[in-house]
């Protein structure tokens, strides 16, 4: 029935003789009687099926057995042919069977390859990501930079203020997230004052009312210049907020308490602790010390009680070591700190 030319059988008395026939060369099927000496054909179907998952297997039967057969093909078997064979039912059942399992075959493959192109793809999509990141960094570090070109007397002071804010946020518990919204927020709190005249912005003395009225705009300036810009969206509000007191009394609306962001509130401390220990052209620098006990003094009024609290908990020479590893940071190339992983606002947050 299975002869040259459309077929080329093996035969085999056993299936320990069958397995033996299907080790020596490749088999497209296995048609198999289920009683046999030794090795029965469900024994045989099993072992096939281990060593051998994409060929097709058919089992033969007498008309008393069906039951067996359809055991069988529950096991794994493509079909039953019941004795006696008839050519056009083991050739039909044959090619079924066959066909079955090259479909099986080539659904495999697809889902090999497919694993395949998921993973290049996954690698791409990696690539393109930090592709983002690297140019969200180059705009914040050059947003960065105009903003220490207008104002060289508070050079550094965006970036010190950024780890000052992340070391509070840390220390109350802040998901990765929200630290990363800070981060863009508290480096780029003065980017307005690009929008401010340099003989205001630059005045060595006091401002007049009319002066001060014109200063405070940076916050509206800044807030307009990035809250359309995807990845600053979230910082925008910060911007915006950076100088309200929870008393209301701040600037540009007058927002009171819980109103103020939570980020806005945490960068209202570390403002006024890097503004009292920093160098300006009409004073010294004070102590961290003299920092800690002005903002503790203010807390209720100018600043919110819970942060002023975090605050005061955190060790007082994390400050001044912030502040030098910032000056040592500042020294190292673009690439050398991106290398580092030690600036990262475009997606993720200073270390």
């Amino acid at each position: 029935m299975l002869g040259p030319p459309a077929f080329h059988c093996t035969t085999a008395c056993s299936g320990e003789e069958a397995l033996a026939a299907l080790g020596s060369g490749p088999f497209d099927a296995v048609i198999s009687d289920l009683d046999m000496p030794g090795m029965g054909g469900m024994q045989l179907l099993a072992q096939v099926r281990l060593l051998y998952p994409h060929m097709a297997f058919l089992v033969t039967t007498g008309v008393d057995d069906l039951d067996v057969g359809v055991q069988a093909m529950r096991c794994g078997a493509d079909d039953y042919l019941v004795k006696p064979l008839r050519e056009g039912a083991v050739a039909a059942s044959l090619d079924r069977a066959l066909q079955k399992r090259r479909l099986e075959q080539q659904v495999e493959n697809y889902q090999l390859h497919l694993e395949e192109m998921v993973a290049e793809r996954t690698g791409q999509l990696q690539a393109a990501l930090l592709q983002i990141e690297c140019s969200y960094e180059d705009t914040l570090q050059a947003l960065g930079a105009a903003i220490d070109l207008r104002d060289n007397e508070t050079a550094g002071h965006s970036q010190r203020v950024c780890r000052y804010s992340l070391a509070i946020a840390r220390a109350m518990g802040w998901p990765d997230r929200q630290l990363s919204s800070l981060a863009r927020g508290a480096y780029l709190h003065d980017i307005g004052k690009l929008g401010i005249p340099d003989g205001i912005l630059l005045k060595p003395g006091p401002l007049s009312v009319e002066e001060r009225k014109i200063m405070q705009q940076h916050v509206q300036i800044g807030f307009d210049l990035v809250k359309d810009i995807a990845f600053l969206a979230d910082a925008a509000e910060i911007v915006l907020m950076h100088h309200e007191r929870c008393d209301g009394t701040g600037y540009p609306c007058g927002l009171q308490g819980e109103a103020i962001l939570p980020g806005a509130r945490v960068f209202a401390v570390v403002d006024t602790l890097d503004a009292i220990t920093s160098d300006r052209p009409y004073r010294k620098a004070s102590s961290f010390q003299s920092a800690r006990e002005i903002i503790r003094n203010c807390a209720g009024t100018q600043f919110d009680l819970k942060i002023v609290n975090v605050f005061l908990a955190i060790p007082e020479e994390t400050w001044p070591a912030i502040a030098k590893d910032h000056q040592q940071i500042a020294a190292l190339s673009p690439e050398v700190r991106r290398s580092r992983g030690i600036l990262r606002l475009g997606r993720g947050v200073i270390p």
